[in-house]
């Protein structure tokens, strides 16, 4: 019944909703340790909203008081949110530790999106701090994944570190996702083969998220003096480029086999004619409807906050700095975005190929 009366709320009512965030999503702060292909901020590419997102404010790292006001907020409005450690690299973030033993003390649930790298010097640390949930993206088997990161050792270091969280009494649980790409298809089964020996929570593949400027010039024609669209995550992905046939195989062999943990793909496609439409016709909508609009909102370091997460548009619906998290929530900016979307069907044309859609 809960979720009947969420979705009467946003399908009739959209521009104010009656019900809490499920994530705060945090940037806590502006620097990555890798270099991924897939990436902007990895290829240095700074101009896309999603480099935006991730490194467009100052200061580089979010200030303790700044957290802290966060989580008392959220322990006194919504305390059954979820809070996302999430951009841009979390784990150097210089308050973590400080800030993960705040929100126990709040009774707040706490998750961590990783590379990894430094996993192997925070593991002990992390768990005694109370960390709820750990996500660590990887990219295939040691070569493939260091090749796509640019770093020599940086498979290494992750497993180093996954296996002293797995030494631990008290630890967070465990998931993997790998994002697809071109360099790593004919790669993914053995990847879970090597995992399969781990008491994961889960391994989770996510087909590439991308904005080609192509799209982004058709949005913008129609939504561009709102919610202005650039190209993302192209620099060096080709989508063209990637052996569709080869990755529909492995797909479908990778779901004959039983793992010992759960294995999905996000968005989860029913044949290679549905595969060959994800990545070469990015025009064409995946999903019905942006369901991180109305579930997250996402806090930048100095306290903007923009709807969803880091790959969403570049557009301030408030700041911790002037209003709190519940007027931030409904506030007028958000509710219109929220009400437009719905206007639109649900998704913008660039929402196309986002994960949040999935």
């Amino acid at each position: 019944m809960h979720r009947k009366l969420k979705n009467i709320n946003i399908r009739i009512h959209p521009e104010h909703l009656y019900f809490q965030p499920e994530w705060l999503v945090l940037g806590v702060n502006n620097v990555c340790n890798l270099h991924c292909k897939m990436c902007d901020v990895g290829t240095g590419y700074t101009e896309s909203n999603f480099a935006q997102n991730l490194i467009g404010t100052r200061p580089l790292h979010m200030p303790l008081d700044l957290i802290k006001k966060i989580l008392d907020q959220a322990a006194l409005y919504f305390p059954k949110v979820k809070i996302g450690y999430a951009f841009t690299e979390p784990m150097v973030y210089k308050y973590l530790t400080e800030s993960l033993q705040y929100a126990k003390e709040k009774n707040l649930f706490t998750s961590i999106t990783t590379n990894a790298l430094t996993l192997p010097q925070k593991a002990a640390e992390l768990s005694d701090a109370g960390l709820s949930e750990l996500f660590i993206s990887l990219d295939g088997p040691e070569a493939i994944h260091n090749e796509i990161r640019g770093h020599a050792s940086s498979f290494q270091k992750a497993i180093e570190g996954i296996e002293k969280l797995f030494s631990l009494n008290e630890r967070p649980e465990v998931s993997v996702f790998c994002v697809i790409t071109e360099w790593n298809i004919g790669h993914l089964e053995n990847f879970l083969k090597f995992f399969n020996k781990y008491p994961l929570k889960e391994i989770g593949f996510m087909h590439t998220n991308f904005t080609p400027d192509t799209l982004a010039l058709e949005h913008n024609k129609i939504y561009g003096e709102k919610y202005m669209a650039t190209l993302s995550n192209t620099n060096e992905i080709s989508p063209d480029k990637m052996d569709l046939n080869l990755l529909w195989k492995e797909i479908q062999n990778i779901r004959s086999i039983t793992w010992n943990f759960p294995v999905t793909f996000s968005p989860e496609l029913t044949d290679k004619e549905e595969l060959q439409r994800f990545y070469l016709r990015p025009e064409s909508k995946f999903g019905k409807i942006c369901n991180d609009a109305f579930r997250n909102i996402m806090i930048k370091s100095d306290g903007t906050v923009i709807p969803a997460h880091g790959r969403c548009y570049n557009l301030t619906i408030g700041n911790l700095y002037k209003q709190n998290l519940k007027e931030i929530w409904n506030s007028k900016v958000a509710g219109e975005f929220r009400k437009d979307l719905i206007k639109a069907g649900g998704l913008f044309p660039a929402c196309s190929r986002c994960c949040s859609a999935f």
